[in-house]
């Protein structure tokens, strides 16, 4: 017979034991003995763990902000060598990337061009924008926008002219050479008329004599731009004492 069909044993099943049974004397219930489900292991947990956050980073790095750091001095004085700088991907709307390729490396992606899903607003002149090289879009370069689409920009002894007029740049532009260069040798001083293409801009470092810019290569076309840049969160400078290696003042300022 069977423990469910022996009345004697019925006991057993309801968990109520009897006298001298050695659970009666410990005081502890009689419980069904239910095997739980076994749990992640430690190292599975931290691997999904780094696998969202690695995610969540790229997602954020290619839709909202990127940092950067700047190299050079061609937008002196408005960005120093050794400024780390924040760009906003979502300045001018939402960006979807395209022409793609695959790298074995963080991020996994790169990216040449985007398109604009949803459309907040146009780059304006002033804008300091991030933006693929034409020259070699493995590069990205940093220049503030001078000429908006249809626009006519012309240098005449190193003075802007946007539209036949000079553009107000005193307060935000350097130039450290007096000299002035001829068209036909260089076009740093003297250069244009030209009518900015649809669909680009032209571009010219704070820098005014020691900046690659449209004036050399050309005009940046309107999927090339990454982003604009708009806050500096740190700056390193690698020169003196050590106190003076970082740019306290340079914390977090707006780029403008």
């Amino acid at each position: 017979m069977s423990l469910d069909q022996n009345p004697r044993n019925a006991d057993k099943l309801s968990g109520s034991p009897r006298a001298g049974d050695p659970a009666s004397l410990s005081g502890a219930k009689v419980t069904e003995n239910v095997t739980q489900p076994g749990r992640k292991s430690i190292v599975r947990e931290y691997a999904e763990a780094i696998i969202v956050a690695m995610l969540l980073a790229f997602a954020i790095r290619v839709f909202v902000v990127q940092a950067f750091k700047i190299p050079s001095g061609s937008m002196i004085p408005t960005l120093q060598i050794g400024d780390h700088i924040l760009v906003s991907k979502l300045s001018y709307g939402l960006q979807w990337p395209t022409d793609c390729k695959m790298l074995m490396s963080f991020p996994p992606v790169n990216c040449y061009t985007s398109t604009t899903v949803v459309t907040f607003g146009k780059p304006q002149r002033g804008d300091i924008v991030v933006f693929r090289f034409p020259e070699d879009e493995e590069k990205d370069f940093i220049k503030r926008i001078v000429g908006l689409p249809g626009d006519t920009i012309q240098l005449r002894n190193k003075v802007v002219l946007v539209n036949g007029q000079p553009l107000d740049d005193k307060a935000f532009t350097q130039r450290i050479d007096p000299g002035i260069i001829e068209s036909t040798i260089n076009p740093r001083d003297n250069f244009g008329p030209v009518t900015v293409p649809e669909g680009s801009y032209f571009v010219m470092g704070d820098n005014r004599d020691q900046s690659l810019d449209s004036r050399f290569w050309g005009y940046v076309r309107e999927e090339k731009i990454r982003g604009k840049a708009f806050r500096i969160y740190w700056s390193w400078n690698g020169q003196g004492n050590w106190t003076e290696w970082v740019r306290w003042e340079r914390f977090g300022k707006a780029i403008q």
